[in-house]
């Protein structure tokens, strides 16, 4: 078998600068205190970080809005303080991939200033400018997607909001100055980047309108109200219908190989993932990106048996039909602009024992985890109860639009915001039971408030202490995952296909076969496996249970406990 590559047998750990650990006590993350975590790191076991934007932003989308690709924020801390976390990174042979933003700049990028002073200048043509709005279209963010520039008397589209223009990357200026900034931390020597929202880098050139009967701000209060099923069918459909000719348009692939052309360039194997389930943009396994994320396997409210096989088959099948090398799977199941994990995918009543087989999912499928950072503690969504709270900015514009545009009252306007809002996943990390959660020292103003349950044990501090908890749980997990050649890089073999209580899969190398148990309910199952033809003349051998179970060898004739997550390798006689 080909030897795998880093990023393919990876634990990636994605952390949110802003909230992640603050160095010098005012309240934001930055890299003094990120690097002060990284030990912290290294014991959970993970081996890459992914950080969210790290570079000087006006911060009206938390950093997505970039003013300068080639330094540091400095409410995070200077370039110097960079190159001392990533040095200090790969001390502990953790990797580093940054975010890549490509579609747009922030309005106060000088790029765009030079643009928009003059129809002459020459950055002019860097961005994409009208004399007249030549369509419906909606921002994703905060309503129309062309906003009035007096300075050139025209208008200029952003598909996210009005602070973020959309860069013209059918001019090669906007090409190469790009591919110099990204060059400029690849030769300082981050290992990666993930690209955020590749497929709204080009538009429909004919520029077609949308044909949905209502603009964005109508289109989110329907979706709020829908309820049937017909009008949840008909919310998607809008929703799909409203932007399909703002996304995934032709030039993509292109542009993608043009990147992976320049990371080819360097040594270290540099990788790219995409925020994309598109296998395509993988090109022909060799020729574009490395990873697409597995979105697919989060977007349902409940986690079963049944939607963990039907997604499997669908994206492993598709992976095998790259052309020049197969692809490579990515899963996950929360990130800054989701649902927290808990959150998301608990049921009121059984949340911490459907959090650790949720982890073990991602952990024991097929393919590169990546985790968001806080989930290994339990964290949860914190809804904001005042306005003035809101930092995300879709937020507080979607808030005040349905106050004022649709009368809808402001404690109900107030409970939506917060639901739809990303500013309750993105809280800052919960480190101890002290003030502030360990974050801040206790007289500091976080830039968001803190989830008040870090008092109840949801902090890192309290779980290592404690052998029973969802941190010691992680940490137990991944070392397993990294003992074991069958979870790091053997196939995917479905066992108990029909089965609606637990998903029952195997792991299989050159060196190992490995079994795999989820029980996704709170009945004992018991299973008999000895007339499946792999386990013929076998035994089993305890590798890991969330139950208690004496080690030693057993037939694979057994009973699996109520939420239980149970590993064991394959013994042939």
């Amino acid at each position: 078998m080909t030897e795998l590559k880093w990023w393919q047998t990876a634990v990636f750990y994605q952390i949110y600068p802003r909230s992640f650990a603050d160095g010098n006590d005012d309240g934001i993350g930055d890299f003094k205190g990120i690097t002060q975590k990284l030990d912290y790191l290294a014991s959970l076991g993970v081996d890459a970080l992914w950080l969210s934007p790290h570079f000087p932003s006006p911060n009206w989308d938390c950093g997505y809005d970039i003013s300068d690709y080639c330094n540091v924020a400095p409410e995070y801390g200077t370039l110097e303080d960079f190159k001392t976390f990533l040095a200090e990174s790969h001390k502990r042979n953790l990797r580093v991939i940054l975010d890549l933003v490509l579609n747009h700049t922030s309005d106060e990028h000088p790029w765009f200033v030079e643009s928009r002073s003059s129809r002459d200048n020459p950055k002019a043509d860097w961005y994409v400018w009208m004399d007249t709005p030549p369509n419906n279209w909606q921002s994703c963010f905060d309503g129309e997607a062309w906003t009035y520039s007096p300075e050139r008397d025209q208008y200029y589209y952003h598909y996210f909001m009005k602070q973020q223009p959309d860069l013209n990357w059918h001019n090669p200026e906007v090409k190469k100055a790009m591919w110099d900034a990204i060059r400029f931390w690849l030769d300082m020597g981050v290992d990666g980047y993930r690209l955020d929202a590749l497929g709204t880098i080009f538009e429909d050139p004919a520029l077609t309108p949308h044909t949905v009967p209502m603009n964005l701000a109508e289109l989110r209060r329907f979706s709020d109200l829908a309820k049937t099923p017909e009008e949840i069918k008909l919310k998607d459909q809008y929703w799909h219908d409203m932007f399909k000719n703002q996304w995934g348009q032709a030039g993509v692939h292109e542009l993608m190989k043009e990147l992976r052309a320049i990371l080819d360039e360097y040594d270290g194997d540099r990788m790219l993932v995409g925020e994309d389930d598109n296998i395509d943009y993988m090109g022909n396994g060799r020729d574009e990106l490395h990873l697409v994320f597995n979105f697919p396997l989060m977007r349902t409210e409940l986690i079963t048996p049944e939607h963990i096989r039907k997604n499997q088959v669908e994206r492993l099948t598709k992976l095998e039909t790259l052309s020049a090398e197969k692809g490579w799977p990515c899963n996950t199941l929360g990130n800054h602009d989701t649902s927290r994990l808990h959150t998301a995918f608990g049921d009121k009543l059984y949340d911490s024992q459907l959090a650790r087989l949720h982890a073990a999912l991602i952990l024991t499928l097929k393919g590169t985890p990546f985790l968001y950072n806080g989930e290994e503690i339990g964290m949860t969504d914190y809804m904001l109860t005042d306005i003035s709270q809101v930092k995300d900015t879709m937020g507080a514009w979607y808030y005040h639009t349905i106050v004022t545009g649709m009368g809808v009252h402001p404690e109900e306007a107030m409970l939506r915001t917060a639901k739809m809002t990303r500013d309750k996943n993105r809280t800052p990390m919960q480190w101890s039971r002290q003030p502030n959660a360990g974050f801040s020292s206790m007289d500091v103003k976080t830039w968001l408030p803190i989830n008040p349950n870090y008092k109840e044990g949801v902090n890192v501090k309290d779980q290592e202490h404690n052998p029973g908890s969802l941190l010691r749980y992680y940490r137990h997990l991944i070392r397993v995952r990294k003992d074991s050649s069958a979870l790091q890089k053997g196939a995917y073999i479905p066992l108990k296909t029909t089965t609606e209580d637990y998903f029952a899969f195997l792991r299989q190398s050159q060196e190992q076969t490995v079994l795999v148990i989820l029980n996704y309910s709170g009945k004992i199952s018991e299973l008999d496996l000895t007339s499946e033809k792999e386990f013929k003349n076998a035994n089993l051998k305890i590798l890991f249970s969330s139950a208690e179970r004496r080690a030693g060898k057993f037939p694979p004739k057994f009973k699996v406990g109520p939420f239980e997550v149970f590993i064991a390798e394959v013994i042939r006689e």
